[in-house]
């Protein structure tokens, strides 16, 4: 099948590479010429242009836009419903909010194309694991488009799924993530603790490897984690800043609108938060009540 594909950061060329790898013909652009180059080498044929990808797609046409959400996709999307025809499909398997995609489906649904959004997960990894694919749209449109599916899909018939109309995919993406931030704060934790506990002389490297058998904590995360200990045992060389690219936020959000409690998401995304600050002018408020009120002893700032 031929896909155009728009956006090729490391994981959208990891997926025009698995796409290659499946016998699909993958028409890919991106603003950085090297990106280009990088995926025609792979057997990509590459464009310079929207009008070059369009061009050298057969009709019905399916362009996926793997760019970053929010404007960028706003417009590439915009672009690229000026440029389509009556049937053709665009994707956005980037990590837009889930109310952007039903608006995006709405909008270029006036115009006679069709739009799917697809929560995608795997990371660098997909290439090698393949990626988790969560579809929200139209179910002949998902069908037009299965094949890519199947081959982005860990197996064609595992790890992935149409799970509802305009929005669902990304909104079940953005659950998604939210569960993955309980998830690593917890492990996260847990390893500070058993760090902190010095007298015991603890190998956290080992014991991640330990869980990774047998114990009912075993995952991918806890795999990773033992990878990244491996190479760096007491992670000296990373600066404890945690970034968030906004699914967690959403999460927290989306419970807050339809009153449904998330203690552990909430907390691990204002511990996201925390891990930005050099310091802490809220523990400062409170070592100086505790001051007043007490008498506490507090460390003058150096």
């Amino acid at each position: 099948m031929d896909i155009g594909m728009i956006g090729l950061g490391k994981m959208g060329a990891n997926m025009v590479a698995r796409l290659l790898n499946g016998g699909h013909r993958v028409v890919a652009y991106d603003l950085n010429e090297a990106a280009i180059q990088a995926v025609e080498k792979a057997g990509a044929v590459g464009a310079r242009t929207l009008d070059e990808v369009v061009a050298k797609l057969p009709t019905p046409r399916v362009i996926w836009v793997m760019v970053p959400s929010g404007k960028i996709t706003d417009d590439t999307i915009q672009a690229l419903a000026e440029r389509l025809v009556i049937g053709d499909v665009i994707i956005d398997g980037g990590n837009s909010n889930y109310k952007d995609s039903i608006r995006h489906a709405a909008e270029v649904g006036q115009k006679g194309l069709s739009f799917l959004d697809v929560g995608t997960s795997g990371g660098i990894w997909g290439l090698k694991e393949g990626y988790s694919l969560m579809i929200g749209g139209e179910s002949a449109v998902v069908e037009i488009v299965r094949p890519v599916f199947e081959t982005l899909a860990p197996t064609a018939n595992e790890g992935w799924g149409h799970v509802g109309p305009h929005g669902a995919g990304h909104f079940t993406k953005m659950v998604h993530n939210g569960i993955e931030y309980g998830l690593m704060q917890s492990f996260a934790e847990g390893f500070e603790i058993m760090n902190a506990k010095k007298d015991f002389g603890l190998n956290l490297a080992q014991i991640a490897h330990i869980w990774q058998k047998g114990s009912v904590v075993r995952s991918w995360l806890l795999d990773l984690t033992a990878r990244a200990l491996d190479q760096d045992g007491d992670l000296s060389e990373i600066k404890g800043w945690v970034a968030d690219s906004g699914e967690g936020r959403w999460t927290v959000t989306e419970a807050m609108d339809l009153d449904v409690p998330a203690p552990v998401i909430t907390l691990s995304l204002q511990a996201r938060f925390v891990s930005r600050q050099p310091e802490s002018f809220a523990a400062k408020i409170v070592a100086a009540m505790r001051n007043q009120f007490g008498g506490h002893a507090v460390k003058k700032a150096e």
